[in-house]
């Protein structure tokens, strides 16, 4: 039997969702005032129960989790992939014991530290130095164990000058620095960490991920999700895909890393469409992949150009919004991501209609090899309004070459109102 350190059995985690009430007369609307508190109350109760029905016409049941199993070894480095929604983090808060199963079981040797989100067991009206002595009291150590660390965290950290001050005063970027920094000094024998790195900026994230890789070496255990498909890969020898609440695949992280980036790509057909969706205030509606001639193919050759050509659609005047792609190989590593605004930081402005946006790259950009095209749409600062990830693979032809890292390369976007 292995010497484990973290073992899932037959993990599930569902939540109920409430339906809308409806009160049309002003009669209906005042006793709903009047007996709001008791249904409330009634309410609450019955979001932690679950009736044998799981298809209750009253309320929604989704399933987070669903039968999730597998053992983790001691010093074992796990990455944790997998698309928004498909479970990820709501392992990740079972595991910390943040949330509870609803059924299924989690076995955990040793102290575990954990990051899932900024300011994640910091106390906001404390100052830094307070919440690390607080974070490591929680942790089980003794005053004489953080003394000893205390100049480390900080130092990594970077918040020197702002030691002192409550933490509820730090910017998010701040408030990952020192987070990390306290739940990968305080010697856990286990370490979750959540996308929370990607607040942070490149120089801080080689740093942590530099951290983890200690951590690691030392014979602890670490739990990382991410969706840098680089990272997992530097930091990872095992990988575990995560898809609507399920593991998917388990295995050799390269292994997984392929299997989950080709998972939603067409492989045969250049034209991929999208259904509407009229909640929405705005979405990708399609994406074609067309050949120096106009012609649909995910087949080209690497000296000649090719475009990409984008359909959307705003349902409402949209300010300041930008549209984007990105190409990544099958092992997650980013090879070319430009947006509209890449060549003197301009933004559009449109009203509601379709529209469509065609992207030409030039020949001899990319070397030979396989690739897999997301697209993007959002307002930058403020939301994501939607993304298709990993929807067409495309294969480029030749005479291999080597070298090629990120491109930076201006690119020609031709956006046209249907």
């Amino acid at each position: 039997m292995s010497d484990y350190s973290i073992r899932v059995e037959n993990l599930s985690k569902r939540y109920r969702i409430g339906v809308e009430d409806t009160r049309d007369t002003l009669a209906e609307a005042i006793g709903h005032w009047v007996t709001s508190p008791i249904r409330n109350y009634r309410r609450l109760r019955q979001l932690t129960k679950f009736s044998g029905d799981e298809n209750s016409a009253v309320e929604d049941i989704i399933w987070a989790l669903k039968d999730v199993s597998f053992d983790i070894d001691q010093g074992e480095v796990v990455g944790i992939i997998g698309r928004n929604g498909a479970g990820k983090s709501t392992l990740l808060k079972i595991l910390s014991r943040i949330t509870h199963p609803t059924s299924g079981s989690v076995t955990l040797k040793g102290r575990v530290s954990s990051l899932l989100e900024v300011g994640t067991g910091f106390h906001p009206e404390l100052t830094g130095r307070e919440n690390i002595y607080l974070n490591g009291t929680i942790l089980g150590m003794t005053k004489t164990e953080v003394d000893a660390k205390f100049e480390e965290i900080v130092e990594f950290s970077g918040v020197r000058k702002f030691i002192d001050t409550p933490v509820k005063f730090y910017s998010s970027g701040m408030g990952v620095r020192l987070a990390f920094s306290v739940a990968a000094h305080l010697e856990p024998e286990i370490l979750l960490v959540d996308e929370v790195l990607a607040v942070g900026d490149a120089e801080f994230q080689n740093k942590c991920l530099g951290k983890m890789e200690d951590v690691a070496r030392y014979g602890r255990t670490v739990l990382f999700v991410s969706h840098n498909m680089s990272a997992i890969s530097r930091l990872c020898k095992r990988g575990i895909w995560m898809d609507d609440g399920r593991v998917a695949e388990d295995g050799p992280v390269d292994k997984v890393i392929q299997a989950y980036m080709f998972s939603g790509a067409t492989e045969t057909n250049p034209v991929v469409g999208f259904s509407p969706d009229h909640d929405a205030d705005a979405q990708i509606l399609g994406i074609e992949c067309l050949d120096l001639l106009g012609t649909p193919s995910l087949v080209h050759l690497s000296q000649n150009p090719f475009s990409l050509k984008v359909h959307y659609r705003l349902n409402k005047e949209l300010i300041n919004y930008r549209l984007g792609i990105n190409i990544y190989t099958p092992a997650g590593y980013e090879v070319l991501t430009r947006t509209n605004s890449d060549l003197d930081n301009s933004l559009w402005t449109d009203g509601p209609g379709d529209y469509s946006l065609q992207v030409d790259i030039p020949g001899q950009l990319i070397k030979p090899g396989q690739y897999l095209l997301t697209v993007f749409l959002g307002q930058p600062g403020i939301r994501q309004l939607d993304k298709k990830e990993n929807v067409l693979s495309i294969r480029l032809d030749g005479k291999t070459y080597t070298g090629q890292g990120l491109i930076i390369y201006p690119l020609k976007w031709n956006k046209k109102r249907i």
